[in-house]
């Protein structure tokens, strides 16, 4: 599913990523950890085309295309999705518009025709059940005024909408409480299926408590350091980052 070998990528003349590689089969959940700066967040910005960010090195292949040469726009429509660490606000439009035209868009990409309004309603009130989310959030602008927790549960509404071939969840569990963090998770768990991969960009290993991950990944200076099982994220838990000092060097 996703494919990425050898990438470099620098922000503002300044490299972040040095050589990372990683292997995404469809049906997998993937769980990237790592000390703060290490480049965590830039790997799903990377993946996801956010302007300001220049690979230097390197390939990524998602769904057999090469999608450093597709805009922002056509990888979202492929299938990939990221759930921003700090959602933005969109003053002016409604969370009804901005995901109808987002669903559509999707259809459209899948050779279906528009989503009819009643059946998106439909659809988007079971959904803001799912988060547990006011439906009248439906009506508001996209974020404008959110909670922390009412953003994040906003972006797994979006995400569970548009169903996604490849999610990729920035540090999604920042500044939720256990009640919220659960509603996440369990909205992550629903999704799950044999033809959508996720990756996780987690600080803590709580998370990984309610998403039970196939791997998890060690990110520092800028690669993949170390994988294993769910049993490293403890081993960092316990032992924090400081140990894996000499593989970076």
């Amino acid at each position: 599913m996703l494919k990425i070998d050898n990438l470099h990528a620098s922000v503002d003349g300044k490299d972040i990523l040095k050589g990372l590689t990683l292997t995404v089969q469809p049906g997998e959940v993937h769980a990237i950890m790592g000390p703060n700066g290490s480049g965590k967040s830039t790997l799903g910005h990377v993946l996801a085309g956010r302007p300001g960010y220049t690979v230097t090195a390197g390939t990524v292949e998602f769904l057999g295309q090469d999608i450093l040469e597709l805009d922002t726009e056509e990888r979202a429509r492929l299938g990939l999705f990221l759930a921003f660490q700090y959602p933005v606000e969109i003053p002016g439009v409604s969370n009804m518009e901005f995901l109808k035209a987002a669903v559509d868009a999707m259809r459209e990409q899948r050779g279906l025709e528009p989503i009819d309004a009643v059946s998106f309603m439909k659809s988007a009130r079971e959904t803001c059940k799912a988060v547990d989310l006011d439906q009248n959030f439906l009506k508001r602008g996209v974020n404008e005024g959110f909670s922390g927790g009412e953003k994040k549960r906003n972006e797994l509404m979006q995400m569970m909408m548009l169903e996604p071939r490849l999610a990729i969840l920035d540090e999604t569990d920042s500044g939720l409480d256990i009640d919220a963090l659960q509603v996440v998770a369990q909205g992550v768990n629903a999704m799950r299926s044999p033809e959508r991969g996720f990756i996780l960009v987690t600080h803590y290993q709580r998370l990984l408590n309610y998403i039970e991950p196939d791997q998890v990944h060690v990110l520092a200076g800028g690669r993949i350091v170390r994988s294993g099982d769910k049993g490293l994220a403890l081993e960092l838990e316990a032992r924090g980052y400081a140990w894996l000092e000499d593989e970076v060097a």
